[in-house]
């Protein structure tokens, strides 16, 4: 395996002009180099119910959520290896599990294939993860492929002849930039296009950690008057897609309600849980919202 399959940190948002990258950027160059990935394109499958629950937790803003995608770092073909990642996060600490494969055996499998020669590269590439990623599958039954998003990255690192007691060498830094987004053509082996997600000229930062962010870079911050935000690239386009505004989203969110499976604890929970998932398929089949649903999951009438 020439990979990291296991992730445990910190991933700190901030939103950040062309301006401030850039003096971010001049206090960065005595501690951080680009990454092996440099400058790339990053492009992800993510899947969901039909009742979109993963994205209405997530913007939910909750102490516990989680996600699953397939991902790759360039344009892929069947043979290209992309790889089928777990992303959770709870209490501000993510944790993320992946497995690397082939394209065309990464998204068979994610379609519920049970070929043997793929559940051969999967044992061989790492056991663990792959019983998590499947576990969560038989958690969210009927989960599929519901939206494209991608966007052009920037990924930095510590240098090893730079690194300081309150960083270490995993500390790393990410610039976001052109985030877009489509519910159509769901496939890692087409060209990267769809509906803007920031304004031009603004990028998302991303601070990842294991422990405290180095002092030099908090200096930066604070000069800068640059504060962190919550962006979730997922739940910003489920509401890019499905929500006009955002009294709209603040109902859908408490229509909807969440319990992940297999917590619900009693008939009576199940039942009322069943009931707002109900009441919040109703609530998304009026009007543009009822359109843009029946668009971005397929979800009859």
């Amino acid at each position: 395996m020439g990979y990291q399959a296991v992730f445990k940190r910190y991933e700190i948002k901030y939103m950040v002009t062309a301006e401030q990258k850039d003096r971010i950027l001049k206090a960065m160059e005595p501690y951080m180099e680009m990454d092996r990935f440099g400058r790339s394109t990053v492009r992800n499958i993510y899947f969901d119910t039909d009742d979109f629950v993963l994205a209405r937790h997530s913007i939910a803003k909750p102490d516990f959520k989680e996600k699953l995608r397939v991902r790759c770092y360039s344009r892929a073909d069947a043979d290209s290896t992309v790889f089928v990642e777990l992303k959770r996060k709870f209490d501000g600490v993510v944790y993320k599990r992946r497995v690397g494969l082939r394209e065309a055996d990464a998204m068979k499998w994610m379609a519920g294939s049970n070929d043997p020669a793929i559940k051969s590269s999967l044992d061989a590439e790492s056991p663990q993860v792959t019983s998590e990623i499947e576990y969560f599958k038989g958690l969210y039954r009927g989960i599929k492929p519901v939206l494209y998003l991608s966007y052009d990255r920037e990924a930095y690192r510590m240098r090893k002849d730079a690194c300081t007691a309150d960083g270490g060498t995993d500390f790393r830094v990410t610039f976001d930039s052109n985030i877009r987004c489509r519910e159509s053509n769901l496939t890692l082996r087409s060209e990267s296009y769809g509906t803007g997600m920031l304004e031009d000229g603004m990028f998302l930062m991303e601070l990842k950690c294991p422990g405290a962010i180095p002092l030099w870079m908090t200096e930066v911050l604070s000069e800068e008057h640059i504060y962190k935000t919550s962006f979730s690239k997922y739940g910003t386009a489920y509401c890019r897609f499905m929500e006009e505004t955002p009294e709209e989203r603040a109902h859908m969110i408490a229509a909807a309600g969440y319990e992940r499976p297999g917590t619900v604890r009693s008939a009576v929970q199940a039942g009322a849980f069943s009931g707002r998932l109900t009441g919040a398929r109703a609530a998304g089949k009026t009007g543009r919202r009822h359109r843009r649903a029946a668009s971005f999951g397929r979800v009859s009438a």
